[in-house]
């Protein structure tokens, strides 16, 4: 079963939208748990993803899109 990638809630109240500013690896890659996969800009400020399982990612996303709080941006199988 697949586990979705998604962007935190949790790291800011005003805005509702994040900047996907870079992957960190590249489509199809395995990635480990807790595994450093992207990094996303909110309200001037960088934050990191982290791979919540591990195994092979799936990028839904590119980078430079603009995307909800909560969005999945990719899933990981």
């Amino acid at each position: 079963m697949a586990v979705a990638v998604t962007i935190p809630t949790n790291l800011w109240e005003e805005d509702s939208e994040a900047v996907i500013t870079s992957w960190l690896i590249s489509d199809g890659a395995s990635v480990s748990k807790g595994q450093l996969i992207a990094e996303i800009m909110v309200e001037k400020v960088q934050h990191e993803v982290r791979a919540p399982a591990a195994g092979k990612i799936s990028i839904s996303q590119p980078a430079e899109a603009v995307v909800a709080k909560g969005a999945e941006i990719g899933s990981i199988a």
